[in-house]
């Protein structure tokens, strides 16, 4: 039995102990995954909660708020895009140590190129300048995973300032170009970018809305939104009617943790579609959009 986790908080309606059993069930290794909630937000609870499945034998976990910085510090070993990212949302439990990564980082590219189709020499379309709205633990794995998709400057807005200001210093920092989009200057960067990116909770169903206005969805090429509960978000479903191709936040929660299965197992899953079809089916996943 492999013993896999999801630590974090209000993480009762996920889907990523449906989505490992059902890449276990496929490459013939049953799973047994558990959701983890701490006591409370804090490092030392998220470090008690980790030593008792480390004591339980489990071979990894996943993790996700408020604990992704915090899974850093517990690491003993960090992968580039941890580096990068200054999150982890991916630990493996192996040989005594604890090793981070972030399938955020990997599982949108994985989810981009899927999603942007390929020219007759293999290239996906480049990402070219982004507008990022939001720069919490998500924004900050997509800011710099944009740049392995050919993104050549990144836009940040947050309702946070200093977020904004974080991740674009860690951006140009690393060698890339970023720069802090102001509230008041979001439709001139808008009307300048060739793909928008929802990183905040808006347009979640407990959020409901648009992290940008309708009218400035226009000439871009592409949009990505995180949330994907539900999957038909009201900004891709803006985008879409505008013209532009989409990147869905389902399609980053699927890859990402296909991206966190391979790490568990140290197995290849190198056929996605099965496994695709047989969640939305299963799950009744279904979308107008992708």
């Amino acid at each position: 039995m492999l013993n896999l986790g999801l630590i974090g908080q209000a993480i009762s309606a996920s889907r990523s102990p449906s989505l490992h059993a059902m890449l276990g069930e496929l490459n013939q290794l049953p799973v047994d995954y558990q959701l983890q909630v701490p006591a409370d937000d804090t490092a030392e609870s998220f470090n008690t909660k980790l030593a008792e499945i480390r004591a339980l034998g489990f071979v990894g976990t996943n993790v996700t708020f408020p604990y992704k910085q915090i899974a850093i510090d517990s690491a003993d070993e960090v992968n580039d895009a941890v580096k990068k990212v200054g999150a982890s949302n991916t630990l493996l439990l192996k040989d005594g140590k604890v090793c981070a990564f972030n399938t955020d980082y990997t599982g949108f590219i994985r989810g981009y190129k899927s999603r942007m189709g390929h020219s007759l020499a293999g290239d996906v379309p480049a990402a070219g300048k982004v507008l990022v709205i939001g720069a919490g633990g998500v924004g900050r794995a997509i800011g710099f995973a944009l740049f392995e998709v050919g993104a050549t400057e990144v836009l940040v807005t947050d309702l946070s300032e200093h977020s904004a200001q974080s991740l674009v210093d860690a951006i140009n920092e690393a060698g890339y170009k970023a720069r802090v989009v102001a509230k008041e200057d979001i439709a001139a960067a808008a009307e300048d970018a060739d793909g928008l990116v929802n990183c905040t909770p808006v347009g979640h169903l407990k959020s409901p809305g648009m992290p940008l206005a309708a009218e400035l969805i226009q000439r871009q090429k592409w949009a990505f939104d995180a949330v994907y509960t539900p999957m038909d978000t009201e900004f891709l479903i803006e985008a879409k009617k505008k013209g532009l191709k989409i990147v869905s936040g389902f399609d980053l929660f699927f890859y990402q943790g296909i991206d966190a299965f391979e790490i568990f197992t140290g197995q290849s899953v190198t056929d996605v579609k099965p496994v695709w079809d047989q969640f939305c089916e299963k799950y009744e996943v279904v979308s107008s959009l992708i």
